[in-house]
């Protein structure tokens, strides 16, 4: 789940001048069988694409025109992969958001989804159960995918079976953490660099900032439209429980843990009255307060911040961002690119090289700082952070060589490595009856946690149970 109102982000997308652009050319035949052209053999499976190869796939999720900065580099990168393979032709369509649950569902259903399709990782199962996706493990290794042994397994993990097999490749990802305002630290009497990193540790601070007066309040949090539920999650996994039982047929969500997420929520509400009276917010309630230097912090993803600046119109000077309070684990969250069941093997192999050059390459796509810098777009705000090894310290230094951000602000969360943790199956189901949950305990003062987190578990089972 994420933040574009919907909970999941939209890694921006592509366009190609002098390439053929058709929705109609990005779908395949409905047949299941994909577009590709090639007559080039593909025998080995492991071997990288040949640049001789001629072959055509088609690819969604384009940078529409309302991103112009980010539509030219799309053109730009296919130009710049064209010459090292001047025979794969790439056609895309845009789109925003890139992903629409419903066309979604139907482009799977009716087997119409592009050669290379964009999908959040909680989409994976979905994807797997309908019989949409190849499977590309004997494809993908450290020829085809050099920085492949840097990638965060948990992030690689959201795009397989429960067999260990590989259907797509990260393009982007978050981990949750703590944003605060880096001004009201400072007004309060705080350190802005030592953010807190317990709950115990919260709700002093919080009490602190909220004295500012004001209408300033020291901690806030969503309790509607699933996304309560979704906040539930991430402070669920910071103090180290989980959402379902390891066969996935229970919530497990019911547990000390649980029953500490509600308390802590409960405490700043009421006991500390650092939460103010006004509830049910939801994205992206909490980015415009803290833009408005009405919040002192809550829990949220980096690109937050960037919506703050840029949208909201906010400084980014006066945003930080701390690990995830607890710290036993981070919600992980992203998208990927999967590759349609029925591509041939040359398909597959030009997807993944185009994903390679795009999104997995330091110095190219997405990852070029000093095209981005000159382009006006941000550098240095932490995300992607699927990397590790050497590609992490190659990430850290190139970002801060064209930082247009203050990095240091990120250095708290950065420098503590906190695991990531994926959102559980069924996700948006279990939100939307923890929604209750959280809005109770934070609009009824005689609210009865055990009693909540006991009726959430009887209906979140009954979901489960229902899908089952």
């Amino acid at each position: 789940m994420k933040t574009n109102g919907l909970l999941h982000r939209s890694a921006v997308a592509v366009v190609v001048a002098g390439l053929a652009l058709s929705a109609a050319a990005c779908g395949s035949s409905g047949d299941g069988k994909s577009s590709g052209d090639s007559g080039g053999k593909a025998s080995d499976a492991a071997a990288p694409l040949d640049p001789a190869t001629k072959v055509t796939i088609t690819a969604d999720c384009q940078p529409p025109t309302t991103k112009p900065a980010e539509r030219k580099q799309w053109a730009d990168d296919i130009a710049a992969f064209n010459k090292i393979y001047p025979n794969v032709t790439i056609k895309a369509t845009d789109g925003q958001p890139c992903e629409e649950p419903a066309k979604f569902t139907a482009q799977l259903a009716g087997k119409t989804q592009p050669d290379l399709f964009y999908a959040y990782f909680t989409d994976t199962s979905q994807i797997l159960d309908a019989g949409a996706a190849e499977d590309i493990s004997a494809y993908v290794n450290d020829k085809t995918v050099p920085a492949l042994k840097d990638i965060d397994p948990s992030v690689l993990g959201t795009l397989k079976d429960s067999d260990g097999k590989l259907y797509g490749l990260p393009v982007t990802n978050y981990k949750m953490g703590l944003i605060y305002n880096r001004k009201l630290f400072t007004q309060a009497g705080l350190d802005p660099e030592k953010p807190p990193t317990t709950w115990a540790e919260i709700r002093e601070d919080a009490k602190k900032i909220a004295a500012l007066g004001n209408g300033v309040n020291g901690y806030g949090d969503y309790s509607a439209t699933n996304q309560g539920g979704w906040h539930f999650t991430s402070e669920l996994y910071g103090l180290g429980g989980k959402m379902l039982s390891d066969d996935g047929k229970k919530v497990a969500f019911n547990s000390p843990e649980g029953k500490q997420v509600l308390q802590n929520l409960y405490d700043m509400r009421w006991t500390d009255n650092t939460m103010g009276a006004t509830q049910g917010l939801k994205w992206p309630d909490l980015m415009t307060q803290t833009s408005t230097d009405k919040l002192g912090m809550y829990v949220g993803a980096p690109d937050d911040i960037t919506y703050m600046v840029q949208t909201l119109k906010g400084n980014y000077e006066d945003y930080g961002m701390g690990p995830m309070p607890g710290g036993k684990s981070a919600l992980l969250g992203g998208d990927g690119r999967y590759f349609k069941k029925g591509s041939t093997p040359d398909q597959i192999k030009a997807g993944i090289a185009w994903v390679n050059f795009k999104y997995l390459t330091m110095g190219k796509g997405q990852f070029d700082y000093a095209r981005n810098k000159t382009d006006g777009l941000p550098v240095g705000i932490p995300q992607p952070s699927f990397f590790g090894g050497a590609s992490l310290e190659a990430d850290n230094t190139a970002k801060a060589a064209s930082a247009t951000v203050p990095v240091k602000n990120y250095a708290p969360y950065v420098a503590t490595q906190v695991p990531g943790k994926t959102e559980p199956a069924n996700a948006q189901q279990l939100y939307k009856v923890l929604d209750a949950a959280v809005s109770a305990v934070l609009t009824d003062k005689n609210a009865d946690i055990t009693k909540l987190l006991n009726d959430a578990e009887s209906q979140a089972n009954q979901v489960l149970s229902s899908l089952q």
